[in-house]
C-alpha cells in the first residue's frame, strides 16, 4: 500500500478541481447580524517536550502527564522532573524553554503582557522580536525580571539564590523586592541572594554553556522554515509543517499541505482530545507534533481521498481559533444503547466557524474571522458584506466525506482521548448543527491531557513565594497538589493556598553603573567580588571525567555560577536544532 505522503505526490499533481466539484457561484442568503468578535489573545504553546513533564490546570484533580500543543493559560503549571525538557512559544520568533527540576507557570496573559513564575529551576527566554510595547516578565523569589527588547535571556533559581543574565543585546529591568528597579544591561549577570531583601552582585555574563548553545540553535532552526512563506507569520508552529508534510499547489485551493504518512481511515480532529480553556471554552488538543496551525488556524479539504490542510490567502494577524470544526448533538444522532452522540467535522474551504466560545454578541453568530479566502455557506460562495443567518447553516461539505465525522457519546466528551471514546458507525444523515453554545459541561478530567502517573514537583517549590509586579489571574479552585501533600495516586484536589506574590511597584529604571570589564586570563588577582555566600555546589555527574575541560569566565569559577557542574558538559559541537538538549545534571541526596 502506497504511504500518504506518495499518494499525495501522485494524485495532487494530476488532480484537476472542476467547477462542479468546487463551490457554485454566488447567491443570496437570508441576514444575521455580523461578526461581533474582536482577534483574541493567541495563547502560548507547549511546544516541545522531552522526557518527563507534568501538566496542572486549575480545576485538574492531581497532575497529569504533559501533551505537546496544549494552548497554555493563566493559571497553568508545569513541572519537568530532573531528565525533562519543554518549550513554549509565546511569539512567532520568541520561545520560553525550561531545563530539569524546573518549576514554571502561566500567571498572566493581556494582549501586552505575559507573565510567567518560576520558582525553582532553570528557564532560558529567546526572543527574536517582541512586539512595540510588548513585555515578558519572569517572577522570581528574590525579584521580577521584566522582558521589554528581543534578546537571550535566562534565569536560574536554586533555593539559597537567583541568577539572571542577558545576552545578544538583550535587556531588562530587575525589581526585587527591598529596592528601586535596575537595569540589566546587555551581556550582564546579576545575582541575588538572601531574603527577603535580596543582597545584589553584577557580573559580566559567563561564556555560553551546552544548554545556551542547544537553544541557541534550536531557535534558528525554527525561525527558518520553509513553510513560513505559505502561512501567516503569526502562525505558531509553522516549523514542524517542514517536518511532516509537505506543500502542493492545486487549483481553487492553491497552497495546501498534506501530512505525511495518516493512518488508514484517518480524518482531522480525530487523533487528540478536548479540553477546557477558561477562555475559549472547549478546545482542541491534537496528538501530532504538528497539530497547532491545522486546527486553530485554516480549513481541510479532501482530494481524490486524501486530506489537506488548506490556509487560504495570508492574513497579516489571523484570529487564533480553539478548533474550527462545526459541532452536531443530539437528539439527531444515538447509538444502541440510546446514548446521544456528540460528533463534529472540520470545516471545509471557505465554511464559517459557529463560535461556542467569546462574549454573547459572537457565540452563535458566523463568523469567518482570520479568514482571508472566499466565504462560502450552503457550498455556496457568498459576498463578505452578506449577513448569515446561522439557522440556514445547514451544509458541510466535509461531511459527505468517508470518516469525516467524528462522534463520542456526550457524557464522554471532553473525559477522554477521542480514539477511545470514538463511536465508529455515525448516520450522518441525522445530523443536527449546534448554532451555539455546546451544552456539555467540564468536569475534573476536562483538565488534563494525558493519562497516568505524573512526576510532581517539591512542596518547597510550590511554597516558594515570588516577587511580581502584577497578582496572578484569578482562579477559583485549589492550587496544584504537591508530592509532599498527597500520594502519587490521588483523585481529588489537594486543599492548600499558594503563597501570594510580593507585589512591588511597575519597573521605573534608575541608571545602574556599568558592569566591570572581563579581567584577561591568569590574572586571578583581578577577579571581581563575588557574592559572600555562594550556593551549595553539586557534584558533577557520575562517570564524568574529572580532567574534563570547562570554558571559564573568570580564573578559578565556573561558567555558571549557580551551576558549575554546566562548565564540565563540553558538546561535541554546536547541538543541531531538534537534537535533544542535554540532560540536567545529577543530584546529590539532599535534592541540591
Amino acid at each position: 500500500m502506497k504511504t500518504l505522503a506518495t499518494r499525495a505526490l501522485a494524485t495532487l499533481l494530476a488532480v484537476t478541481i472542476t467547477a462542479s466539484a468546487a463551490p457554485t457561484a454566488r447567491a443570496a442568503v437570508p441576514t444575521a447580524p455580523p461578526d461581533a468578535s474582536p482577534l483574541g489573545l493567541i495563547p502560548p504553546r507547549l511546544s516541545y517536550l522531552d522526557g518527563e513533564v507534568s501538566f496542572w490546570r486549575p480545576g485538574a484533580q492531581d497532575w497529569s502527564p504533559a501533551e505537546v500543543n496544549i494552548p497554555l493559560a493563566p493559571g497553568d503549571e508545569l513541572y519537568t522532573a530532573h531528565q525533562g525538557d519543554l518549550e513554549m512559544q509565546i511569539g512567532t520568533r520568541a520561545f520560553v524553554r525550561a531545563w530539569g527540576d524546573t518549576q514554571v507557570g502561566l500567571s498572566n496573559q493581556d494582549r501586552d503582557f505575559l507573565q510567567f513564575k518560576v520558582t525553582n529551576g532553570h528557564v532560558s527566554v529567546d526572543v527574536r522580536s517582541l512586539d512595540p510595547n510588548q513585555t515578558v516578565e519572569l517572577d522570581t523569589p528574590q525579584a521580577a525580571f521584566t522582558i521589554d527588547r528581543p534578546g537571550y535571556y535566562r534565569v536560574d533559581v536554586e533555593p539559597a539564590q537567583t541568577s539572571f543574565i542577558t545576552r545578544r543585546g538583550g535587556r531588562a529591568t530587575m525589581t526585587p523586592a527591598g529596592g528601586p528597579s535596575v537595569v540589566v544591561t546587555p551581556s550582564e549577570e546579576v545575582v541575588l541572594a538572601g531574603a527577603p531583601n535580596a543582597s545584589v552582585q553584577a557580573y559580566v555574563a559567563p561564556d555560553l554553556d551546552v544548554w545556551d548553545q542547544w537553544n541557541y540553535a534550536r531557535t534558528e532552526e525554527l525561525i527558518d522554515s520553509m513553510s513560513a512563506r505559505y502561512v501567516s507569520s503569526a502562525v505558531y508552529g509553522v516549523d514542524d509543517l517542514d517536518h511532516y508534510g509537505n506543500w502542493r499547489v492545486v487549483p481553487t485551493y492553491g497552497s495546501v499541505w498534506v501530512p505525511n504518512a495518516a493512518p488508514a481511515g484517518w480524518a482531522p480532529y480525530s487523533t487528540g482530545r478536548w479540553i477546557w480553556d477558561r477562555h475559549y471554552g472547549w478546545t482542541w488538543v491534537d496528538a501530532a507534533p504538528w497539530g497547532w496551525a491545522p486546527y486553530h488556524y485554516g480549513r481541510w479539504v479532501s482530494i481524490d481521498g486524501l486530506w489537506a490542510w488548506a490556509p487560504g490567502p495570508i492574513v497579516v494577524r489571523p484570529a487564533y481559533a480553539p478548533a474550527l470544526v462545526a459541532f452536531f448533538g443530539a437528539p439527531g444522532v444515538a447509538v444502541a444503547a440510546n446514548a446521544p452522540l456528540l460528533s463534529w467535522v472540520a470545516l471545509g474551504w471557505g465554511e464559517p466557524v459557529v463560535p461556542w466560545w467569546g462574549s454573547s454578541r459572537f457565540v452563535g453568530r458566523p463568523s469567518w474571522v482570520g479568514w482571508g479566502g472566499p466565504r462560502v455557506v450552503n457550498n455556496v460562495v457568498v459576498n463578505r458584506t452578506t449577513v448569515v443567518d446561522v439557522k440556514t447553516v445547514t451544509v458541510y461539505r466535509n461531511v459527505g466525506v468517508q470518516n469525516a465525522v467524528v462522534a463520542v457519546r456526550a457524557d464522554h466528551f471532553g473525559r477522554q482521548p477521542v480514539r477511545e471514546a470514538r463511536v465508529v458507525e455515525v448516520d450522518t444523515q441525522r445530523l443536527q448543527p449546534v448554532h451555539g453554545a455546546v451544552r456539555t459541561r467540564p468536569d475534573a478530567a476536562s483538565f488534563v491531557t494525558g493519562s497516568g502517573p505524573a512526576a510532581r514537583p517539591p512542596e518547597a517549590a510550590l511554597d516558594r513565594r515570588v516577587v511580581a509586579t502584577r497578582p496572578p489571574a484569578r482562579t477559583t479552585v485549589a492550587s496544584p497538589p504537591s508530592v509532599v501533600a498527597a500520594p502519587a495516586q490521588a483523585t481529588a484536589p489537594v486543599a492548600r493556598r499558594e503563597p501570594a506574590p510580593r507585589i512591588v511597584a511597575a519597573p521605573t529604571p534608575a541608571p545602574v553603573a556599568s558592569v566591570p570589564p572581563r579581567p584577561p586570563f591568569g590574572a586571578s588577582h583581578t577577579e571581581r567580588v563575588r557574592p559572600a555566600s555562594p550556593p551549595a555546589r553539586v557534584e558533577p555527574a557520575p562517570g564524568r571525567p574529572n580532567d574534563a575541560v570547562a570554558t571559564r569566565s573568570l580564573p578559578g569559577e565556573p561558567a555558571n555560577r549557580l551551576a558549575p557542574h554546566r562548565a564540565a558538559e563540553t558538546p561535541r559541537g554546536a547541538p543541531a536544532g531538534h537534537a535533544r538538549p542535554p540532560h540536567a545534571p545529577e543530584r546529590d541526596q539532599r535534592g541540591r
